[in-house]
């Protein structure tokens, strides 16, 4: 290996694509909530850029807190997984005694100035807590019932938790997530078909028994029957994709953002992409969307060969995290899918989600950056 070659390696030991893809996302996002939330901050507080603010401010944060993440080995996540487990358990309790409610939900905890979502930390937290038991007992996952069953009673005390706010969009995002994840642990497809029937079974409980989950339900089948009450959300997001059409009405020019759609700029912040840039720019945020999580399940794949258990599991998860959570949010704005209150992944307003979500990308540098510190060295040494 010539010393420029190994010189260029040293200089490479991070993922610039990904780097690159990240923060373009986090930059449409900030122009976007920025256009988006002009009419409703300036009805609430006479300052058309309250949100555009406050978004800009959670963004220099995650970029510090980012930098700071990044030099943090995974070792020390990994010892730290239970710890984090149980903080998030502990936070997901004092939202319940001492949160803030917001449109009939208690999701908040008020820090000071700021608020905080528990419930976008109990996604990594658990996701690291997985890849770290994984890691450590995949024979036992592969073999043995209770092995599976464990990490699964794990979610089902977030869930729990969860539903008691309630949040039933996380809940399924971290339903499918540990599926996932213990599906590539190795567990067996009964045990899947298994859990899978009860997880079907619980959430058709949790819909039936709330009637506002029902013409959630309801009004994505028709929401054209009741346009100004069940249905009114998902009318007013389809006008503007329909708006939108191929190139979009121009940045700014969107009508339904001027409080026709309600949470424009944190839920349905898709719709108004849509609207002002068209499906060219929907097909291009989709893109990048996936092309984060396909690089976070190469990466997962990579630390893996290199026996890098836990960074390798925990980069899958991430992953799927991001997929999914993007299915659901594009799904519900489109009409596919009921409504579930889940951001669209580093896009959508939100303080605790753009800090919980950049972190998870930082953990995605770091694992990256591990295993190619890993191959030079192999490759020095030989």
């Amino acid at each position: 290996m010539s010393l420029r070659n190994y010189k260029m390696n040293i200089l490479l030991l991070y993922d610039r694509t990904l780097l690159w893809l990240t923060l373009g996302l986090t930059v449409i996002g900030l122009i976007m909530v920025t256009s988006a939330s002009m009419s409703i901050s300036q009805r609430l507080v006479e300052d058309p850029l309250l949100f555009a603010k406050r978004d800009a401010l959670y963004l220099l944060l995650s970029l510090g807190f980012s930098r700071i993440t990044l030099c943090i080995p995974m070792s020390f996540w990994q010892r730290s997984s239970s710890i984090m487990l149980l903080t998030a358990i502990i936070l997901l309790l004092l939202v319940l005694v001492t949160g803030n409610s917001v449109n009939g939900a208690i999701r908040w905890l008020s820090l000071g100035p700021v608020s905080m979502q528990p419930a976008e930390l109990s996604k990594l937290s658990l996701f690291c807590y997985l890849s770290n038991y994984l890691a450590r007992k995949s024979h036992e996952v592969r073999n043995h019932f209770w092995g599976f069953f464990k990490p699964m009673g794990v979610m089902l005390i977030l869930a729990v938790l969860l539903l008691a706010q309630p949040d039933l969009g996380t809940v399924v995002v971290l339903f499918v997530t540990t599926l996932s994840i213990l599906f590539l642990g190795g567990a067996k497809v009964w045990q899947f078909l298994a859990i899978i029937s009860s997880g079907i079974t619980a959430i058709s409980i949790l819909i039936l028994t709330e009637p506002y989950r029902i013409r959630r339900i309801i009004s994505v089948w028709n929401p054209w029957g009741d346009p100004f009450g069940s249905g009114y959300q998902l009318t007013q997001s389809l006008m503007a994709f329909g708006r939108g059409e191929l190139l979009g009405q121009g940045l700014g020019n969107s009508i339904q953002k001027l409080e026709y759609l309600p949470e424009a700029h944190t839920d349905f912040i898709f719709s108004i992409i849509g609207e002002e840039l068209g499906y060219i720019g929907v097909f291009a945020g989709l893109i990048m969307l996936f092309f984060v999580s396909f690089r976070a399940m190469l990466i997962g794949r990579d630390a893996l060969k290199v026996n890098q258990c836990f960074s390798g599991f925990l980069a899958c998860a991430i992953g799927i995290w991001f997929s999914f959570q993007t299915l659901v949010n594009v799904g519900a704005t489109a009409g596919i899918l009921p409504t579930k209150g889940l951001t669209l992944p580093l896009i959508s307003y939100g303080g605790s989600s753009l800090l919980i979500m950049s972190t998870a990308i930082v953990f995605l540098l770091r694992i990256d950056y591990e295993i190619r510190l890993t191959k030079t060295q192999a490759f020095k040494r030989g």
